[in-house]
């Protein structure tokens, strides 16, 4: 029995000693890893902007199913932000600032810790080099945990190191898989819609069509309004050589629907036409490419375009619906007079890619 007690008061002493060895460990860390992947430095630096991608690659969430996520109307670029709870963490992270395909600074909490998040994108041989670099402070649990995996290094650089093959491996088969099909001609049904109008360069095109289709999404969601479809995108203008490009994220409504004088959302109406659908199954990436598949169909089978109706993409699956790139489903709506197409001529026109590496210096754009 008194051994007992030894042994007891030995174990109490033992963990009072390591209680205080811990506490007075240094609480501060800097953690850096760099991985190259194997894809463009603007494809890559796009992805990790948006925090509705990091649920793909982070590994801390593809290893915890109870994360669950809350995303306001912005979750890219400066201002970007994001939180979410889980059974063990509860945190919140901002983006302060991000230079274009170059950089990115966040702040983030997790619990009690506070930390700085940095991200750089190089070119290197074979794909993108990115560093990730977490700085911070531990609480003394964080501390403990640390003490007992060999040390905060081991345990956030493995963490990192980790999440950077996940996204690898997820760019190298989520962003090149893709297919484009034409689907022949058809009538687009007309109804009303709200819209939010942006004019902007032709390379800011796509960043911004993300962020207003995030904004009108949140914008349904906070309201309580009913959408009656997707989410559609009316480009008004689209001028390559000037490098000008006009465009309306617009969400459908069942009825009309008065807007308050002065709101950025205004309320519009389509009408039914005629025009050549178009599918992309796969990243928002390869949308000119299923853009200058489309037209090239037109010339070729001398289809007259008709210039009076809207050149419209609707986002029929997109990312509130599915995490995954390569499952977004785009439809191309090209505005054109009627005329008879043979069916086998239309079925054999689609293209179905796996894993493509595309080229930085690709064109991005076509002539709409």
């Amino acid at each position: 029995m008194r051994i007992l007690k030894y042994i007891a008061l030995l174990l109490f002493l033992f963990l009072i000693g390591l209680s205080v060895f811990v506490s007075t460990q240094k609480g501060d860390y800097d953690v850096t890893v760099s991985k190259v992947i194997k894809n463009p430095r603007s494809i890559v630096f796009s992805y990790i902007n948006d925090y509705k991608n990091w649920e793909t690659f982070c590994s801390w969430i593809k290893e915890d199913n109870s994360y669950q996520f809350s995303y306001p109307g912005l979750t890219m670029g400066q201002g970007g932000s994001c939180s979410w709870t889980s059974s063990s963490s509860d945190g919140y992270i901002k983006t302060i600032s991000a230079k274009e395909n170059e950089s990115i600074f966040q702040k983030m909490k997790n619990n009690e810790e506070t930390s700085e998040v940095y991200w750089n994108f190089k070119d290197t041989l074979g794909g993108t080099k990115v560093t990730w670099r977490n700085k911070g402070k531990l609480d003394f649990m964080s501390k403990v945990k640390a003490f007992f995996s060999g040390g905060i290094n081991r345990v956030v650089g493995g963490i990192y190191e980790k999440s950077l093959e996940n996204l690898n491996a997820t760019l190298d088969y989520e962003i090149n898989t893709y297919s484009i099909k034409i689907n022949g001609i058809t009538t687009l049904p007309g109804g009303y819609y709200l819209k939010q109008y942006l004019h902007c360069k032709q390379k800011e095109t796509e960043r911004n069509v993300s962020i207003l289709v995030s904004r009108m999404e949140y914008f349904f969601d906070k309201n309580k309004i009913n959408a009656n479809g997707k989410p559609f995108i009316i480009y008004h203008k689209y001028d390559r050589a000037n490098n000008d490009v006009a465009f309306s994220v617009c969400m459908p409504v069942r009825d009309s629907v008065n807007v308050m004088p002065g709101s950025d959302i205004q309320s519009g109406k389509t009408a039914s036409y005629t025009s050549l659908k178009t599918t992309l199954v796969g990243d928002y990436s390869h949308k000119q490419k299923a853009w200058k598949k489309a037209l090239d169909f037109v010339a070729k089978n001398h289809l007259e375009r008709n210039r009076s109706g809207q050149i419209i993409e609707v986002h029929k699956v997109g990312r509130k619906d599915v995490i995954n790139p390569s499952k977004w489903v785009t439809e191309i709506y090209i505005p054109v007079y009627p005329k008879a197409i043979e069916v086998n001529e239309v079925s054999t026109t689609q293209e179905s890619v796996t894993a493509e590496k595309p080229s930085e210096k690709e064109s991005t754009s076509v002539n709409k």
